[in-house]
């Protein structure tokens, strides 16, 4: 059974950073190509970020710069380091294994002075 945890969400102040993790399991985490999305409230979700099993990394054009994926392979976690964080950042963050359909809770982020 496919599962998702995300974690690290929180209140921060514009600027600030902020380091989400995901907790994968019921698939070949090893290789699969993983992303992030978000949905900001009253939008429809998002792609924020992919990486590839050989460690290649795309993002959408608004984060560009300011968000860095990553993925421990041996626990099976993926990462989003966010940086420079911006009100617009504010949504529930979300990973997936690309081009399924199961869902985590996700974790809010909320970008805030």
């Amino acid at each position: 059974q496919v599962q998702y945890v995300e974690s690290g969400g929180g209140l921060v102040q514009p600027g600030g950073s902020l380091r989400l993790s995901c907790a994968a399991s019921g698939f070949s985490f090893t290789s699969a190509i993983m992303t992030w999305h978000r949905q900001a409230p009253g939008k429809a979700r998002e792609w924020v970020a992919t990486m590839f099993p050989a460690g290649r990394t795309f993002y959408t054009d608004s984060v560009k710069g300011r968000f860095t994926i990553s993925r421990d392979n041996a626990n099976g976690t993926l990462f989003l380091q966010m940086n420079s964080l911006k009100p617009e950042d504010t949504a529930v963050y979300y990973c997936q294994e690309a081009d399924t359909t199961t869902w985590g809770q996700g974790t809010q982020v909320t970008v805030s002075s």
